[in-house]
């Protein structure tokens, strides 16, 4: 289903390369708010060492935001050392596929990495990326995000539900 990630995981620091290797992953695409860093633009040290120890294990490593600070995701970009697009209109596929092409990998070696169904889960499906979706690093979100909370939030338990029954 569109709106169901291929795994679910409590925070990004949860995604192993043992993980990603097993399910052919070379590349991620990755989210900033509330994924890489909380509301107040805060990016934790554990944060920061995950980046660093999946890039120095051969992850290539992308960041994908649709935030129009563009100053905000080159700083986050600056912290872990990667390539970013802002203004990325997920779940548009234009920008998946541009990050693709750069990356030069196929897309089902590409795994995407955010908080949110309606950008970031069904954006990379429907570009057959692997998703992986994480819990929001806190609950204060931006006015933007805040309304779609709920009705992702039944969809996420629909989707735990039915991952508890094949177990």
């Amino acid at each position: 289903m569109i709106l169901y990630p291929n795994k679910y995981f409590k925070k990004v620091e949860e995604i192993t390369i043992d993980f990603l290797q097993k399910n052919k992953l070379k590349a991620l695409i990755l989210d900033v708010d509330n994924t890489l860093i909380d509301y107040n633009r805060k990016m934790s040290s554990e944060v920061k060492q995950w980046a660093k120890d999946l890039r120095g294990q051969g992850m290539k490593l992308y960041i994908l935001s649709n935030t129009n600070q563009k100053e905000k995701v080159e700083e986050v970009a600056n912290k872990i050392g990667v390539p970013y697009i802002n203004l990325a209109k997920k779940p548009l596929k234009s920008g998946f596929l541009k990050v693709q092409k750069e990356l030069g990998e196929k897309p089902e070696n590409i795994g995407v990495v955010g908080d949110q169904i309606f950008t970031d889960v069904i954006g990379g499906n429907r570009c057959k990326m692997f998703t992986i979706l994480v819990e929001p690093i806190n609950k204060k979100d931006f006015w933007y995000t805040a309304w779609k909370r709920p009705l992702e939030n039944k969809i996420k338990k629909k989707y735990l539900y039915t991952q508890k029954g094949m177990d």
